[in-house]
């Protein structure tokens, strides 16, 4: 697998999404957001264990209690993956029809923050430990990746249409956000930046939406590395795994591919893996 791409699960995801390994489970949990399914798949048995939770679904993290958290149509909730139970916790936005929670990761400090799409715009939360949710800013378009700095006073966030990754000033004491300014501006023919993960060297990655790549951006510079060619268009996420965290796994999607175009790429809606020759970090669990 060094260096070579390799189709894990031919999934045919409408939306594979939300890509994350839990190290101390040693399963990769993502999502396929329109038909509502949770995945945890397990490399050593391979087996991939699919929990449906009736709604679509935008994001998966684990909990250090127990269990998942996942960010829905309806709020942010928290999953029982051997029972299916689901619990709302928090639902910010149900005044706001047509809005739903997409994105979202734990920062260093254990929150979980997850951002939300829809008619009545966008906005980015932060669930703390104590269950209660802030509104961190408005604003947001289509809420995606985010992901924090190796010394934790950076966070990077991506608006997919900006077309580029945003940085902040990161308080990690407080989960509190300042400065925002522009760390990346994605190329155009790299199509629309979608999930991202950070490796050891502190380079962010980036899947590319409608781009048939992930790329690996030096977010102190703005400058592109590196890129993965996928065998498909709409890559949507992407998190180092393995006991070792030197696999790179990746999400992609099929909806609105017309029959034609599926064609060209079958294996659209697959999850991929590949070792790029560089480790990631721990993924950290939500706390609440």
């Amino acid at each position: 697998m060094e260096g070579k791409l390799e189709l894990v699960i031919d999934s045919k995801s409408a939306l594979g999404e939300g890509a994350i390994w839990h190290l101390q489970n040693k399963v990769l949990y993502w999502v396929d957001i329109d038909p509502g399914l949770v995945h945890a798949y397990d490399p050593v048995s391979g087996a991939n264990k699919t929990v449906s939770v009736g709604q679509p679904v935008g994001t998966v993290v684990p909990r250090a209690k127990g269990g998942v958290m996942v960010a829905l149509r309806d709020g942010i909730g928290a999953l029982d993956l051997k029972t299916g139970k689901l619990e709302i916790i928090a639902n910010p936005e149900k005044d706001l029809a047509g809005n739903r929670f997409n994105d979202g990761k734990c920062d260093p400090a254990g929150r979980f923050w997850a951002g939300t799409l829809g008619k009545s715009g966008g906005s980015l939360y932060r669930m703390d430990a104590d269950l209660a949710v802030k509104k961190v800013f408005g604003g947001v378009r289509t809420s995606n990746g985010i992901a924090w700095s190796l010394d934790k006073k950076v966070m990077y966030f991506i608006d997919t249409p900006t077309g580029e990754v945003a940085s902040f000033d990161y308080d990690n004491a407080t989960g509190e956000v300042s400065n925002r300014r522009v760390a990346v501006k994605v190329p155009s023919e790299n199509g629309h930046p979608d999930g991202s993960t950070l490796d050891v060297d502190g380079n962010l990655w980036v899947a590319h939406w409608d781009g048939w790549n992930v790329t690996c951006y030096d977010v102190r510079t703005g400058k592109s590395l590196r890129s993965v060619r996928m065998p498909c268009a709409r890559i949507t996420s992407c998190a180092f795994g393995g006991p070792d965290l030197d696999i790179l796994y990746i999400t992609s999607a099929r909806t609105g591919i017309s029959a034609s175009d599926l064609e060209k790429q079958p294996l659209a809606g697959g999850l991929f893996r590949i070792r790029p020759g560089v480790r990631g970090i721990p993924a950290p669990e939500f706390i609440g």
